[in-house]
Formats: structure tokens, sequence, C-alpha cells
């Protein structure tokens, strides 16, 4: 068995040279004794990744008895037209993609929500991602595919730990400290390696509850 990774930024794996930025997906074979095929790539959305033949790739290597683990979102939303979908409708329709080609394969599809941007209002931890989401999860409904609600649990644990401390999960990097960010960093959306290793970890903690590996 082998797990592939289709997904965006968040999920993507960066050379040295972009330290300290890590994707879940960069770190999950470290949770889990499955070999992974991190294929998520920076700035895709569902519709672009189909687009550049990226999921056509992955359809010549995977095998019966693989998963297939699907997460987009962040770049879904985008107002570019050429990785812009609309949730209900493009979408929809993009996720029906990877899932068909993944059980055509005789594969096994999982469908993520996406990881929650690190928005406070306050003390408040803001909503992100509009309806994305509850897309996601009622594809999974309707097509009986494996959900995990990344979206949920990273909620819930960034209200647990609180505005300050989850500064250190994203990209909030001091200047001069890494030769990539000269001036720093302030950013909400991606992950240093404590972020991503958590993510990584709910990934394989339901991949194992769910009986997927």
């Amino acid at each position: 068995m082998k797990i592939y990774i289709c997904g965006d930024s968040t999920a993507a794996s960066y050379p040295v040279e972009e330290a300290p930025m890590v994707g879940w997906g960069q770190v999950l074979g470290e949770r889990i004794d499955v070999p992974v095929e991190n294929r998520a790539m920076a700035g895709r959305s569902s519709k672009s990744y189909l687009a550049e033949g990226r999921l056509q790739k992955i359809e010549t290597e995977i095998e019966p008895g693989d998963l297939l683990l699907i997460q987009f979102t962040h770049n879904d939303a985008s107002d570019l037209v050429w990785r812009h979908t609309d949730p209900w409708t493009s979408f929809l329709h993009c996720l029906r993609i990877y899932v068909d080609t993944a059980r055509e394969n005789q594969a096994q599809p999982v469908l993520l929500t996406p990881i929650c941007l690190r928005s406070w209002e306050g003390e408040t931890l803001k909503e992100s991602h509009g309806v994305y989401p509850d897309v996601i999860r009622q594809l999974a409904m309707q097509r009986h595919v494996p959900l995990i609600d990344l979206y949920q649990e990273s909620t819930r644990y960034l209200r647990a730990i609180g505005e300050e401390v989850s500064r250190k999960l994203y990209m909030h990097v001091e200047k001069g400290i890494y030769p990539r960010y000269p001036d720093g960093q302030t950013d909400d959306t991606h992950t240093q390696r404590a972020g991503a290793e958590a993510w990584a970890g709910i990934v394989a903690r339901n991949l194992r509850e769910s009986g997927l590996i």
C-alpha cells in the first residue's frame, strides 16, 4: 500500500531553502508505517491541479489498495479564473473526478477538509473557507467516501491552545533568522514544522481509527 496526496501548498513538501515552511503532507510519513507519495503542489486548486495533468500522472502509478488523499480549497476560492471554482458546481465536479479516478483504479479515495486559517479577532478564532468544507462533507456522505474533517479538528485545536501559542504553528517568522525571509514573515495560512506535525498527526490518527491503514 502507498498513500498519494493531492492538494495545495498547505500539504506540499518544501526544500530546506524554504525553511521554516513545512506542509503536513511532508511529515505524514513520519507518523505512519505506510509509504507516502506527496504530490500536493503550492498554488493549485482542484481545477488547476487537474488541468496540469497531475491527477493523470498519479493514475499511471496508483495501484489497487492504495489510498488517494484529496484536500483542496485554499486556491479554489481564488479570484483567478484559471483556478477559481464555485463551491456547489465546479468544485464539487472536480472533487468527483478525484473520487471516481481512485475508484476506477481500485484505490481508496479519502476526502479531507482544509486546515483552518489562523484568523483571530481578539480572543475569537473566526470561521474560514465559507461553504467549501460543507461541500466536501456532503460529497463524502453522498459517495460513501471516508472523510477526515481537518478543518473542524484544526479549528478546535487552535481554539484550545489560544491566539498566542497558535503563532508557533503558522508562518510567523522573525526577521534575520531564515535566508528565505530576511525581513520576517506573517502568514496565517501556511505552517512551520509544529503546525505540520499537528495536522499530520490528526490525519494519521483518523486513518488508523477508520481502519484505512
